[in-house]
């Protein structure tokens, strides 16, 4: 009886503390149950207010620091997904102290972890500059740059991504990014092998050098355009896509930027990318070229060297929309320096499709665009302004000028181009063309009026075109005031004339031929 009574009380034992213990396994299993289903449910935007009124945060927040490194991972992935939802959410994410959490289980949880909270970080940073602000607050930046030197490709990754959403906002947010020693690190994460480590490293650097001259020397000075130049061929569209993007923010600052481009021979390989299937590259490219064209004559020359004008061109021809803006802007950067420049670009067909945009883009940026580069291309002789001229640029400019639905500064834009070309216009009956559009403004006549004054009197047969057209007639039309420079113009334009002839085309020569003949009879 009593070894019995002894086999009893360990079974007794036992069985309470596998109850003991069950309670625990269930409430393990219901919190991994839990967090897992929050996770999957954030992932739908319809669920996210629900989510949210009902005290998610508070409840994920502990979870953070459970002892099960499973539910820790779910908890931050979730907590990410609500985050990435809205400023609002992020909002309540830094409200709720959950950053220094995250920030101090990075130094030393797994993998798996650390990729979680650094997609926390990321979802917070990317919404403003305050939030940014936030995560730099929290300490984020140094525990973030030491996972840049993780094994795991997945860590680096994320940490380079919030990295670059924190340095995207502003030069200041972008400074001490680069103070916490992060951009030696992209560079290396750039020769990576991996190839998403690589896009979101260029990215990253990318989002460093847009801000300022000295942000962007940071990322020369690290070696960055050495490893990111060979890239503008890989096979990626998505790597090319940051890289070429990267290549012209570090570009555009200044000359010796932009010829540090130049040097790691980027031409003409980026020129390839302004045919790429994606058109994502073939914008980012334009604008790399863009940004290294507008600085000096010579590195304009070097892209026209490189066979960029018809590159350019095709670009132009191809694209629509926003896409077309780069390529319509480089093309009146490199015709703006000189007159051979600009001969390159009107030689390889550029100004029809420029004209062509000018003519169809429905966005007024575009347009204005269009108008400067025609501009720039027209202004430098007769010869180049003739070119301009020929196609109906002038006429288009000025019909785009005068319609009520044109911005102030697209206006701006088409008078400019109007006037720069038309001074160097030689050609009469261009001028005249331009002179007998309906309803010219009296400030585009002004000018159109001074280039026929100065044509007219060295081009005798010229002057017997200019009556036959009804050039001279609608001058005589002008209501030109007593010593306005208008009244200068059209004296002058009538000096080339017999005083008959300009009797007869006066307004009121019909009335005194009447009135003779009522005196007469």
């Amino acid at each position: 009886g009593a070894s019995a009574r002894a086999c009893v009380v360990p079974a007794v034992a036992m069985s309470s503390t596998r109850a003991v213990l069950a309670v625990f396994e269930k409430y393990q299993k219901d919190r991994v149950t839990f967090v897992q289903t929050v996770a999957e449910l954030a992932t739908r935007s319809q669920n996210i207010e629900v989510l949210q009124s009902a005290g998610v945060m508070a409840l994920l927040r502990p979870l953070l620091l459970d002892n099960v490194p499973s539910i820790q991972q779910s908890a931050a992935l979730a907590l990410g997904r609500l985050a990435n939802y809205s400023d609002d959410l992020a909002e309540a994410v830094v409200n709720n102290e959950i950053l220094p959490q995250l920030v101090y289980s990075l130094s030393e949880q797994n993998r798996f972890y650390k990729k979680a909270a650094a997609f926390v970080l990321r979802a917070v940073a990317k919404h403003s500059p305050p939030l940014a602000q936030a995560v730099v607050d929290s300490e984020a930046l140094d525990s973030l740059v030491l996972c840049l030197e993780e094994f795991d490709p997945g860590v680096k990754e994320a940490a380079a991504w919030a990295l670059g959403y924190i340095a995207g906002h502003n030069k200041e947010l972008a400074s001490t990014v680069v103070d916490a020693g992060a951009v030696g690190l992209l560079v290396l994460c750039v020769q990576e092998p991996d190839l998403n480590l690589k896009r979101i490293a260029a990215s990253a650097l990318s989002d460093i050098a847009k801000h300022t001259p000295e942000l962007a020397q940071s990322v020369v000075d690290a070696g960055a355009v050495a490893y990111l130049a060979p890239l503008v061929v890989a096979h990626d569209s998505k790597l090319k896509r940051q890289v070429c993007a990267a290549l012209g923010q570090i570009a555009k600052h200044s000359v010796d930027l932009a010829e540090v481009v130049v040097e790691a021979e980027v031409f003409p390989k980026i020129l390839t990318c302004l045919k790429d299937a994606d058109g994502l590259v073939r914008k980012h490219a334009a604008t790399a070229v863009r940004e290294v064209a507008k600085h000096t004559p010579e590195l304009a020359q070097l892209i026209v060297s490189n066979g960029g004008v018809g590159a350019l061109v095709d670009y132009v021809q191809e694209t629509e929309g926003n896409n077309s803006l780069p390529g319509i802007m480089a093309l009146g950067f490199i015709a703006a320096f000189s007159e051979t420049l600009a001969q390159a670009v009107i030689t390889r067909k550029g100004i029809a499709p420029l004209f062509a945009a000018l003519n169809e883009e429905p966005e007024d940026h575009i347009k204005s665009a269009s108008a400067w580069s025609l501009g720039q291309m027209g202004r430098h002789s007769p010869d180049h302004a003739k070119a301009v001229a020929d196609v109906g640029v002038l006429a288009k400019l000025v019909q785009v000028h005068n319609s009520e639905a044109s911005s102030e500064d697209l206006c701006k834009k088409c008078k400019r181009a109007l006037k720069s070309v038309v001074e160097k216009l030689t050609d009469l009956k261009a001028l005249d063309k331009i002179l007998q559009e309906p309803n010219l403004p009296e400030e585009i006549v002004k000018f159109v009026l001074q280039q026929i004054s100065k044509v007219l009197p060295n081009d005798p047969a010229g002057r017997h075109d200019f009556v036959t057209s009804g050039g001279f007639a609608a001058v005589q039309q002008l209501d030109a005031a007593s010593g306005s420079k208008l009244k200068e113009h059209v004296d002058v334009i009538n000096s080339c004339y017999p005083e008959d002839v300009v009797k007869y085309y006066s307004p009121n020569y019909s009335k005194e031929l009447l009135e003779k003949l009522s005196t007469m009879s």
